[in-house]
């Protein structure tokens, strides 16, 4: 077993705080930022395929990374039989996401995932439940997954997450207007969201598996930042394809580009279909490669995907132990 008080230095992304990046307050909408985009999706998808290749983790630096996963990870419920006795479980997770023996292995004190997301009406639940913590409530809103409910619905189901203390919303948008490329309407929309989010930070999921071409991927990545998106999110988790890494690539784009137009951070959130500590890595990879190391924290970057923390649990207690524990020795939540 690696000596790990060292461990701490494996990576700058294990040191990095946890603050919010500052709000994106968006410009005026802006088609000929992307009116003329052209994606080549082999190339995109022959990038994606090579993305793990080009970097090796292994032991210490390999579990560096895996930490760093779950400090960026939403742990998440959106189900519908979700209850407060439920909720509460989550948050008790969230708090202490690791055992205390793999913790002690690593070198570690206490640490926590980025943040705990669940519907409006258990905000109030989880706000509780995680009293203290510093950890923010996610709540997913807007007619959440499809989003298809009158604009007022949708921004008062916004003030309520608001009101009953969510720090951060997840908002859906209508992919009507993507495929009808009325990018005005689907700025007003975001922009109109982005209002009623007040102080929570607002990440914008683009459903992009409904979304049909990479280059509509772009152009809906684009006006949400335009609209004041603080991040843009692949998926609910709801569709029949959620996170791929040529779609994050797409979006990853995007935001670099937004970047470099306006100076301003964007944060990335790909969420749905990504089960494994080998998916935490070849999504973190992406970011490095593509944006650096800034975007490995969880100001500027989260992780949808609740159920690979178990996996990332398995193989963290076999770099610590050198064998894998049960599944019986993990948590249910």
């Amino acid at each position: 077993m690696p000596n790990t008080p060292a461990f701490t230095t494996a990576t700058p992304a294990t040191q990095m705080g946890t603050a919010p990046a500052p709000h994106n307050p968006g410009v005026p909408l802006a088609t000929d930022w992307f009116d003329r985009i052209a994606i080549n999706t082999p190339a995109a998808e022959r990038r994606a395929e090579t993305l793990t290749t080009r970097r090796s983790l292994k032991k210490e630096w390999q579990a560096a990374w895996l930490v760093n996963a779950i400090r960026c990870m939403d742990l998440t419920t959106l189900a519908g039989d979700d209850t407060e006795a439920r909720v509460e479980r989550l948050c008790a997770k969230a708090r202490n996401p690791l055992a205390d023996h793999i913790l002690e292995g690593l070198g570690l004190g206490a640490m926590q995932t980025g943040a705990v997301c669940v519907y409006p009406t258990m905000v109030a639940a989880a706000v509780r439940a995680l009293e203290g913590s510093g950890i923010p409530v996610a709540s997913v809103a807007t007619g959440f997954p499809a989003g298809l409910m009158p604009l007022d619905l949708r921004l008062a189901e916004i003030h309520y997450a608001v009101d009953q203390g969510a720090q951060e919303i997840d908002i859906v948008i209508t992919r009507a207007h993507v495929l009808r490329a009325d990018w005005a309407a689907l700025y007003d929309e975001i922009a109109a969201m982005r209002a009623a989010c007040g102080p929570a930070h607002m990440k914008a999921i683009l459903a992009t598996g409904d979304l049909k071409t990479l280059r509509n991927v772009y152009k809906a990545s684009m006006v949400a930042m335009q609209a004041g998106a603080d991040f843009i999110k692949t998926s609910t988790g709801k569709e029949g394809v959620n996170a791929t890494l040529p779609v994050s690539l797409t979006m990853v784009r995007a935001l670099r580009d937004y970047g470099a137009r306006t100076g301003l951070r964007v944060g990335f959130k790909p969420a749905g279909g990504m089960k494994t500590a080998k998916d935490a890595l070849a999504w973190q990879i992406l970011m490095k490669e593509e944006l650096g190391t800034d975007w490995l924290r969880p100001g500027l970057f989260r992780l949808g995907a609740s159920s690979m923390l178990a996996d990332i649990e398995r193989q963290l207690e076999h770099h610590v132990t050198g064998r894998y524990a049960s599944s019986s020795r993990h948590a249910i939540a």
